[in-house]
């Protein structure tokens, strides 16, 4: 039985759901029609709730959603904004939906072409959005049943032929069949597939880079890809990527980074018996000052009248023993000598107070009692020290986490040079340029923990390409490749990954200054589960729009890899001021900065200098990318010292 959830879009409904009338209503025709509704749920118009139900639904692996629909939120008003909370998920758009949707209206109504449905998929679940009226649910979703659509749509994205759907649409196309056609003419099939029955599930997007065998005259000028806005970029990373399997692993400093995936119970009260958390001498509470006898080996037997024992810190405490005297709070009377006559250890001491009971000494259990949650699976282990000496502290040797990313790199070009290939160093004409990128990416991933392939530099070639990338996919969980993203014939990235691996460019270009040609695509797992996919990030070549990016961009996915939840994974934002004048672009721009914390308790941004996307030196001491907005009409053209603005913590802030 195919599965649904339903999604009501309503400020009014999500106030009071009584007043929700089109979610019940798709909900009812879908079970009438042989449907399991799992989800319904009702939302105000807000686009980020809109896309947090509709992600949540589409990814959840445990109770797989063939279908969602959507009520409510797709006309003009201001706050009708389910369009575009929606269509940046959408993986795969479905246009002849759309025109089935809004044509079954306006044969009710014209101001059906008022709507803005969309319709599409997420992975192997279809979204249809519809109206918020009643009448229009009911309409739309009876034309969405027609002769089978719906179903058909369905069976064909979860990866089956559709043969029986074709048979029953077949045995009755009378219904379907165009009513001005006599009955001697040939019937084709309603659906107008122009293939046989064995349909292969349809590529998620179309290729739209050039095809490298051709001609440099015969491929694109400018580039075919939408300019994405940073937002819908790192949404788009983050609705991709998926958190990689759990494993077990030794308690080490290794577990810097890492989600786990259980659990952490104590499997014991710790201390286990009374101990001490002072150096000194446990006593009775009811011995008052005066001179005792310092015994120094284990007791099996109650304390004997007339001594002191003496423990150190975390030592536990003999029988017959209720307190711990420090030992400032003793004089020594008496030594014990060797036959030198030298002093070993005190033989006796005298106790100058009186303790009473329970004083400096932890109960068993005190700390951690057996049985207490000590850590929550989906706990982010830090490198701070505290987690791991948490761990170490209650005994636990091994625990279970989501495995961390390894990330496969590679610097792309004919000019790049390896810094200690020793080639082309001597000559003062040679024009090459120094790998850069591989270097500083490679210390921004291991300053975080995750290991790293070095693939090397790839030469400007699609078989070098390929098999570069191959090896990337046999050997990590992420590829990171720098230069080759843009419109030079040398740039081959995009077209490697759609001709040669079947990859699908999730977005090409970002609105961006720097990082405008950054790419993110998947390519899928050879024999592995369905959807299984590696992401691939082809970042900018020059060195500074290539750490800024790596930031943005590929820091998320990493950290979604791991385990870590979609609101934890962008570096955190703050409110700094600005020391210097920056001007503006007309694309969002990210200003390389110092950041340091002012006497009076703000955060100061101080400008790296040239912002120039080549300039290393950009990035030299640079904890913080400021924010920048894009320069709009008629608006300032810079942003003034004194100035508060948002930027992105990548470093520690300096005092």
């Amino acid at each position: 039985m195919l599965s649904v959830a339903v999604l009501t879009v309503s400020d009014t409904a999500s106030g009071n759901h009584l007043l929700d009338k089109s979610g019940p209503t798709a909900a009812d025709f879908l079970k009438g029609h042989g449907y399991r509704v799992l989800h319904t749920e009702v939302v105000p118009d807000d686009t980020q709730l809109i896309r947090q139900s509709v992600t949540a639904w589409a990814n959840d692996r445990s109770h797989p959603v063939d279908l969602i629909v959507t009520t409510g939120g797709t006309g003009f008003g201001a706050r009708d904004v389910t369009p575009e909370a929606v269509s940046p998920l959408i993986e795969r758009h479905a246009p002849g939906l759309v025109h089935l949707i809004l044509s079954s209206s306006l044969k009710h109504t014209l101001l059906a072409s008022l709507s803005r449905p969309v319709a599409g998929t997420i992975g192997n679940t279809l979204v249809v959005t519809l109206p918020g009226s009643v009448k229009a649910v009911k309409e739309n979703l009876e034309a969405l049943s027609a002769a089978g659509i719906l179903d058909h749509a369905l069976d064909l994205i979860k990866g089956g032929t559709g043969t029986s759907i074709h048979n029953t649409m077949s045995s009755s196309s009378k219904h379907t069949q165009d009513v001005n056609r006599s009955d001697s003419q040939p019937r084709d099939h309603c659906c107008h597939h122009h293939h046989t029955h064995d349909h292969q599930v349809p590529k998620p997007r179309a290729v739209l880079s050039h095809d490298p065998s051709l001609p440099v005259t015969a491929r694109h000028r400018e580039s075919p890809y939408e300019s994405v806005s940073l937002e819908h970029a790192i949404s788009s990373i983050l609705h991709q990527i998926h958190p990689l399997p759990s494993t077990l692993e030794k308690v080490s400093p290794a577990l810097r980074g890492h989600v786990l995936a259980e659990d952490v119970i104590a499997p014991s009260n710790i201390p286990l018996t009374s101990t001490t958390n002072v150096d000194g001498y446990a006593l009775r509470s009811t011995d008052p000052p005066s001179v005792y006898k310092v015994l120094t080996t284990n007791l099996a037997q109650p304390l004997p009248l007339g001594t002191v024992f003496r423990v150190n810190t975390g030592s536990p405490i003999p029988p017959g023993a209720d307190a711990v005297i420090m030992v400032e709070d003793t004089v020594i009377k008496s030594t014990h000598k060797d036959e030198k006559g030298s002093d070993l250890e005190e033989a006796e001491v005298e106790t100058l107070a009186q303790i009473p009971e329970g004083e400096n000494i932890r109960s068993p259990g005190s700390d951690v009692k057996a049985g207490d949650l000590v850590f929550s699976k989906d706990t982010i282990l830090d490198g701070l020290g505290g987690d791991v000496a948490t761990l170490a502290f209650i005994g636990k040797k091994e625990v279970h986490v989501l495995r961390k990313p390894t990330v496969a790199i590679l610097s792309t070009g004919n000019e790049i040079v390896d810094l200690h290939d020793g080639e082309k160093t001597s000559s003062e004409s040679w024009g090459g340029i120094w790998d850069t990128n591989r270097p500083s990416l490679q210390t921004a991933l291991e300053s975080f923990g995750y290991r790293v392939v070095d693939l090397g530099i790839v030469r400007d070639n699609v078989r070098d390409h390929v098999s570069k990338i191959q090896e990337g996919l046999d050997s990590a969980d992420l590829i990171l490749t720098t230069g080759g993203t843009s419109m030079g014939p040398g740039d081959l990235l995009k077209p490697v990954i759609e001709h040669h691996f079947e990859g699908t460019i999730h977005f090409g270009r970002v609105k961006m200054k720097p990082g405008k040609p950054t790419t993110f695509a998947t390519i899928p797992k050879k024999e592995a589960a369905r959807g299984e996919h590696t992401p691939i990030f082809a970042l900018p070549g020059n060195p500074a729009s290539a750490l800024v990016t790596f930031y943005l961009f590929v820091l998320p996915a990493l950290r979604k890899l791991g385990g870590w939840k979609s609101d934890r994974c962008q570096l955190p934002h703050i409110r700094v001021e600005i020391q210097d004048t920056m001007r503006l672009d007309p694309r969002p721009e990210f200003h390389r900065v110092i950041l340091r914390a002012g006497d009076d308790g703000t955060i100061k941004a101080h400008s790296t200098g040239g912002q120039r996307s080549s300039r290393v030196a950009s990035l030299r001491g640079a904890n913080g990318l400021v924010a920048l907005p894009a320069r709009a009409e008629q608006g300032p053209n810079e942003v003034l010292p004194g100035c508060f603005v948002d930027a992105v913590v990548i470093g520690e802030i300096l005092g």
